[in-house]
């Protein structure tokens, strides 16, 4: 088997995973959540907001950084739907970060992160 054939053989397994389809599945809840959206647009917003003050010298970048952050959890717990999908989000993005980990130490001969302490890390041997 090819090294690219093998990607699409991983791909696919991603593709099956309960991470990824938890993933869309939270994605399309908040799709369908009105409240949720508007709150998403809200905080767009206040992004966008938050970017001009920067760039106007009224606010510097960690001020802003940290009301944006503020702003994402306000966000984040007045909906469910938006809940789920960022947990969602993070577990999927954990899986795809430890297949990039593994791959990366037959790479360059290290994985990210590595402790070698095995209860650290999803595993690289």
């Amino acid at each position: 088997m090819t090294i690219i054939e093998k990607a699409h053989e991983l791909g696919k397994m991603i593709e099956e995973s309960e991470e990824m389809k938890a993933l869309k599945e939270a994605e399309k809840a908040q799709a369908e959540d009105d409240e949720a959206q508007q709150l998403v647009a809200d905080f767009n917003i206040k992004r966008m907001n938050l970017a001009r003050q920067i760039q106007g010298g009224k606010m510097t970048e960690e001020e802003a950084i940290k009301k944006n952050n503020e702003a994402f959890s306000e966000m984040v717990d007045a909906s469910e739907s938006i809940k789920n999908y960022v947990m969602a989000k993070e577990s999927f993005d954990k899986l795809v970060n430890g297949v990039n980990s593994v791959i990366n130490l037959y790479i360059v001969g290290k994985q990210d992160g590595c402790t070698h302490d095995c209860s650290t890390c999803g595993g690289c041997h």
